[in-house]
Parts: C-alpha cells; structure tokens; sequence
C-alpha cells in the first residue's frame, strides 16, 4: 500500500483480493492493515464502496459470519444471493460452514 493512500483505499485494495467463493470479516481487514480495533471503519468503508469501481463489498461479513451489511444492498437480498451464486450457502443471514469460506489476509497475503 502506498504511504499517501486512505484507510477506505487500503481496505478497497484488500477486499478486491479476495476470490470468488471466499469471505472475510470486517475485523480481519482491520488487522491485516494495522488497525485492529478498527473493525467498525472497515464496516463504513464497504457502505461507502458503491462509489468504487467493482470492490466485492458482499464478501465482508462479521465475525461470525452473518451478513451484518445486507443493509446497504439494494435491495438487501442482493448480498445473499451474490455469496449463493459464488456457491456460499447461507441461512437466516448466515454464511454456512463460515470457517470453511473463511480467507484471512494475514495468511493469504503473507509475504
């Protein structure tokens, strides 16, 4: 990441990482970018994404895997039935099997 570049830019440029098929929490980001405790910044970033050009904003969820931003899907379901056409199953506005979709940057993107 470059040293100029805002919090929401950092977090646009690791959530377009994450593939198709795969999740990852809001908290995750916030760690991966240095700024654990920050999960709720990461949360206003994906809100705000619609305004960047093809940031998969449905692949953040929260910690437990429930699909806490469906919210600012329009409409709400469009968040469900993006995971479900990445084979993402989801029930009562949960990730099934979450551990299993579950991509943790601090991992995938070790150096």
């Amino acid at each position: 990441m470059k040293k100029d570049e805002s919090f929401f830019e950092m977090v646009y440029e690791v959530v377009k990482l994450i593939p198709p098929g795969r999740v990852t929490s809001y908290g995750a980001i916030a760690k991966y970018l240095g700024a654990k405790g920050s999960a709720r910044m990461v949360g206003w970033a994906m809100n705000a994404s619609h305004v960047m050009d093809h940031v998969p904003a449905h692949r953040v969820v929260n910690r437990n895997g429930m699909l806490t931003g469906k919210a600012h899907f329009s409409p709400p379901e469009r968040m469900q039935s993006l995971l479900e056409a990445e084979g993402i199953l989801v029930e009562n506005d949960q990730i099934i099997h979450f551990q299993q979709h579950l991509w943790d940057p601090e991992k995938e993107l070790a150096l």
